[in-house]
């Protein structure tokens, strides 16, 4: 796979410019600022951490580019019923369509069906999407390092703070690192799968955590499998961790869950 992440964006360009002509932002944004339903993403999180709990942020995801459809039988409200009843803090529900068979409904049904904050899992490139996360009920977003320049990353940051969401900002390598703190917020993914070739590995979290300060809450992303997993992060005083390939091939993912983190 020849740069996934460069075939994605372009398809996002594509699709904001759609959306735009269906609908505007300012409309969108008259809809996003009449919502009073912020949950609390990070600090959902942090509640959890407080409990000497592990502040685990739940994904629901049917398929992915590198591995097709992961989970055949696909009903959101169910999958974050689940998870809410066994000690995750949070969900993060992929929209993306074309590549990840997401839906914006999606969103919508998971949220509705308990009271965990949500995160909007997408490729956000115009602040168009931010205002529409916070219309469709999200409470917190994603800002991928690697796929926005600086000046957009700190621009998005204040549209979604503007809109009272959170902002998890996701980073592969040093270099997107020292971009990423330069944010205001405290929530910092590392993620251990690189977008361009879709490889994993769970210590480049451990190979960042010397040059991440204190004062940010270190989201670990993508390859945690296994209890060992879990324990070697909680070991380096990881305890954040977004999960879920291990969650979407299980029977019952908030049993996995359980199993997975020990809640």
């Amino acid at each position: 796979m020849n740069d996934i992440l460069a075939r994605i964006l372009e398809t996002k360009r594509i699709e904001v410019a759609t959306a735009r002509q269906m609908r505007s932002e300012a409309d969108l944004l008259r809809e996003a600022k009449s919502r009073k339903d912020l949950r609390g993403f990070g600090r959902a999180i942090e509640e959890k951490i407080a409990q000497g709990k592990p502040g685990v942020i739940a994904e629901i995801k049917k398929a992915s580019p590198s591995k097709g459809v992961i989970r055949e039988h696909f009903v959101p409200a169910e999958i974050a019923t689940s998870y809410a009843a066994h000690g995750a803090a949070c969900l993060s529900v992929l929209t993306d369509v074309q590549f990840f068979q997401g839906s914006y409904d999606y969103l919508r049904q998971a949220r509705a069906a308990c009271a965990l904050p949500v995160l909007r899992k997408d490729f956000i490139i115009d602040p168009y999407q931010i205002v529409h996360a916070r219309a469709l009920g999200a409470d917190c977003i994603l800002l991928i390092v690697a796929a926005l320049s600086p000046a957009d990353l700190r621009e998005f940051e204040e549209v979604a703070i503007e809109l009272g969401m959170d902002v998890l900002a996701e980073v592969h390598d040093r270099a997107e690192l020292d971009t990423a703190l330069t944010l205001r917020t405290p929530l910092l993914g590392v993620n251990n799968r690189n977008l361009r070739n879709f490889e994993t590995s769970v210590h480049n979290t451990l190979e960042l955590l010397p040059a991440i300060p204190e004062g940010k809450r270190v989201v670990t992303e993508s390859g945690i499998l296994a209890r060992a997993d879990v324990a070697l992060m909680r070991e380096h005083k990881v305890d954040a961790f977004l999960v879920g390939e291990a969650f979407m091939r299980a029977p019952e993912p908030g049993v996995a869950l359980q199993e997975l983190f020990g809640t």
